[in-house]
């Protein structure tokens, strides 16, 4: 039962990874750190180390401005192609490693793939979207201010309420 609670967390924080990673770790790192959630997987712990809330707090505010700028934010999406589904993918390590290691291996590649997914519509849907609009930058604030948002809490949901996330 227990495998199946983490595989429930473990996929809505890889679809959260491949939008925004740094606001998936920063946020389950605060959320894990100020016990504003009481099960965290143990290998998840190492979100809650104040190194690592202030390196993912570092890249989330260099990911917060670079969204929303049309061509920054295409280029960016471009890079993190091979940055989330690997981030994603550790992730999965981190909550499946203490378990079987074939189980670990299994996870972190289902959470990659669900990552790049997530990441592809992402990135799709903002090129559309900057082409669509060259000029229009209001709109890209609004849609990546959303995705911000969205990542940290169904973050935060997956933590509290897997099942439900």
């Amino acid at each position: 039962m227990e495998t199946l609670r983490l595989l429930a967390l473990l996929l809505p924080m890889s679809f959260s990874s491949g939008i925004n990673l740094y606001a998936t770790i920063l946020s389950a790192g605060l959320a894990i750190r100020y016990g504003w959630i009481s099960n965290a997987p143990a290998g998840l712990e190492v979100l809650s180390y104040l190194p690592v809330i202030i390196i993912a707090g570092v890249f989330f505010l260099l990911e917060f401005f670079a969204d929303k700028i049309q061509i920054i934010d295409n280029i960016w999406d471009f890079i993190h192609t091979f940055i989330r589904p690997v981030g994603a993918a550790l992730l999965a390590i981190a909550v499946f490693g203490q378990l079987d290691p074939f189980i670990a291996v299994i996870a972190a590649m289902f959470a990659g793939s669900v990552a790049l997914v997530s990441h592809g519509g992402k990135a799709g849907s903002r090129l559309a979207l900057n082409s669509l609009t060259p000029m229009e930058n209001v709109t890209n604030i609004a849609v990546s201010a959303v995705e911000d948002v969205g990542a940290g809490a169904l973050t935060i949901l997956a933590l509290k309420y897997p099942y439900i996330a």
